[in-house]
């Protein structure tokens, strides 16, 4: 039991740190030194087991795939394909209610601080003609911006779950899917029910503007069909744009050193760091055994201890970082169990008063907070149900 006090203390500390805004990558090596007061740890071996982790394959491909992920979606808004992407799909959809959530579908492919702002006024202009609320104009920039999170290996979130779990991400990807459509589906049944059957009039001078989405198809198809490496397949994807445009090879280095940032570095130093220290100090092992011997299921474990995190931080990084190297400890895992985990965190994310795109959409609308949550709670559940089916299924019957 005593062994749940001390987790529960470096779990608190790292939570504490990240409400106090403190970068994720410092909060969790903060987290890491934990285990060295509390847990007796051999000090002769523990330099060089770090020195092995720090330079494992896993550690690498997440460096190069968070360091690109950030390089490619700036060299994309560099050559103006976002916008390109943004006035194809307005002109070319018919429907009215898909036109309205084309822009934070569209501008939501990207993983962007401040992107719902960017959104906003898009949506406002989209609804301008119709009755519309507030909150459900803040609903429908906030939800249709994160189908995405579930599936897209651009976003960190789910390329850390996978590369910190070992289950592969073109596995990940598609046991999410079938949750990224419920997310897709709910927002028509919490927003624009009185817009049904409104059309507009189809645009045909836009379609050769359909060209911008090619990048991140060829980003996905390595990555999904051939099961390459997410960092790969951004690199040359990188490269090919670079010489599609005829840009100076020294753009090319300037764009993939712009991804390399501290944040990123700290981000996976911390996050190898403390998996590495749970195992080490054999605080899993002894966390493992309680609640074998506790009989607390551990489908309540995997459910609630993301989505809490997930709650607090509203970050998936955040939950994803701080609660999964203790997940992967306590049973052999399978794909679909770290599938319901990354859902139920990512709805804790949803939720999360904390999420920058919640705050920041209600800021543009002058929306009701609780008014947008009257929407979000039972999409949320709607969502938390749907994953929860397909890992009854998947348990039972696979």
């Amino acid at each position: 039991m005593i062994d749940i006090f001390k987790l529960s203390f470096i779990f608190l500390f790292i939570l504490f740190l990240l409400r106090r805004k403190i970068d994720i990558g410092i909060s969790m090596l903060a987290g890491s030194t934990l285990f060295i007061i509390f847990y007796p740890v051999n000090f002769e071996k523990l330099p060089s087991v770090i020195g092995e982790s720090l330079i494992s394959h896993t550690s690498i491909n997440l460096l190069f795939s968070l360091t690109l992920i950030k390089s490619f979606e700036y060299f994309l808004r560099q050559v103006g394909l976002i916008q390109k992407m943004t006035e194809a799909s307005q002109q070319l959809l018919t429907n009215k209610k898909l036109s309205i959530i084309s822009m934070p579908l569209i501008i939501g492919m990207l993983p962007s601080l401040g992107g719902a702002y960017l959104s906003a006024p898009m949506v406002e202009s989209a609804t301008k003609d119709f009755k519309v609320s507030r909150e459900e104009k803040a609903f429908i920039n906030y939800w249709y911006r994160h189908p995405w999170e579930l599936v897209l290996p651009l976003y960190p979130g789910i390329v850390l779950a996978a590369l910190v779990s070992g289950v592969p991400l073109r596995d990940l990807i598609l046991l999410n899917i079938p949750v990224g459509i419920v997310l897709f589906i709910t927002g028509f049944l919490f927003s624009m029910r009185h817009l049904d059957n409104c059309k507009k009039s189809p645009v045909k001078n836009k379609i050769n503007d359909l060209y911008s989405f090619i990048p991140i198809i060829l980003v996905l198809l390595p990555v999904i069909i051939f099961k390459v490496d997410l960092y790969i397949s951004l690199f040359f994807n990188i490269l090919a744009l670079t010489i599609w445009f005829k840009k100076k090879l020294n753009t090319l280095f300037l764009t993939i050193k712009y991804g390399f940032t501290k944040d990123v570095i700290t981000l996976v130093i911390g996050v190898i760091l403390f998996k590495e220290m749970l195992q080490f100090s054999g605080a899993v092992d002894s966390l493992a055994q309680t609640i074998t011997h506790s009989g607390v299921p551990y489908l309540l474990v995997f459910i609630l201890l993301p989505f809490l995190t997930g709650l607090i931080t509203g970050v998936s990084v955040g939950f994803v970082g701080s609660t999964f190297p203790l997940l992967l400890h306590l049973k052999d895992i399978m794909a679909y169990e770290i599938s319901i985990a990354f859902v139920s965190g990512y709805i804790g994310v949803l939720l999360s008063p904390l999420h920058l795109c919640l705050i920041l959409t209600k800021e543009y609308f002058k929306a009701d907070l609780f008014g947008v949550y009257k929407k979000i709670v039972p999409a949320t559940v709607i969502l938390f149900f749907s994953a929860l089916i397909e890992f009854v299924f998947l348990r039972y019957y696979s």
